[in-house]
């Protein structure tokens, strides 16, 4: 007789449970899963304390003018000596160059006073008349400065500076030149004419002119 293969029988553990049959209630729909939460805006704070605005840097238009400090001594001028020049002439007629020479000056600008003339040997006429009237009177006429003033070399020490020196080397002792051109040097502010013969003139001065 043949076998009939028996159904295999499948437990309730191995099904699972089992189904429960259905009520007349229906099931309840799922909550959604709440997401994350949007962040809450954030609440204005108190300001916080603001640094102060630096100060206006100030022009120097707005700030007052320094005061000047005493100044030093002033750095002393550097002396220059006066223009040289020189008139060829002989002792004969360097009397009548430095005549001419006034003449030049005066006719160009020049005032009276602003000339003297040294010379060497003989006496301008003027000073000659002058002096007849006693050195007071002759000297008082130079501290004026109100004309050209004529002197010898001999008391020319005596006399001031004027812008322009006329010397006329007219003669005199070999050493009048020496002692007359130096004075007369020392003596001029701006001009030195010299009249009379260069090569002695220059041996004196030193130097070609």
């Amino acid at each position: 007789m043949p076998l009939i293969p028996e159904e295999p029988q499948i437990h309730e553990s191995a099904q699972g449970p089992r189904a429960t049959p259905a009520s007349g209630r229906t099931a309840p729909t799922p909550r959604p899963v709440p997401g994350p939460r949007p962040a809450a805006p954030s609440r204005p704070g108190r300001p916080g304390p603001q640094r102060p605005t630096p100060p206006v840097q100030r022009t120097p238009r707005d700030m007052a003018p320094a005061k000047p400090g005493p100044s030093g001594p002033a750095a002393p001028a550097a002396v220059a000596g006066p223009q040289i020049q020189l008139i060829p002439a002989s002792a004969e007629g360097a009397l009548d160059a430095a005549e001419e020479a006034v003449d030049l000056l005066l006719d160009s600008g020049r005032a009276p006073g602003d000339v003297l003339v040294i010379t060497t040997g003989a006496q301008h006429p003027w000073a000659e008349h002058e002096l007849s009237f006693g050195e007071a009177s002759y000297w008082a006429q130079h501290d004026a400065g109100d004309d050209v003033f004529y002197t010898d070399a001999a008391i020319a020490s005596r006399a001031a500076s004027r812008p322009v020196v006329v010397v006329a080397v007219n003669g005199g002792p070999a050493s009048a030149a020496g002692t007359a051109l130096p004075l007369a040097h020392s003596r001029a502010g701006a001009l030195l004419i010299v009249c009379g013969d260069p090569q002695q003139i220059n041996g004196v001065l030193g130097a070609g002119v």
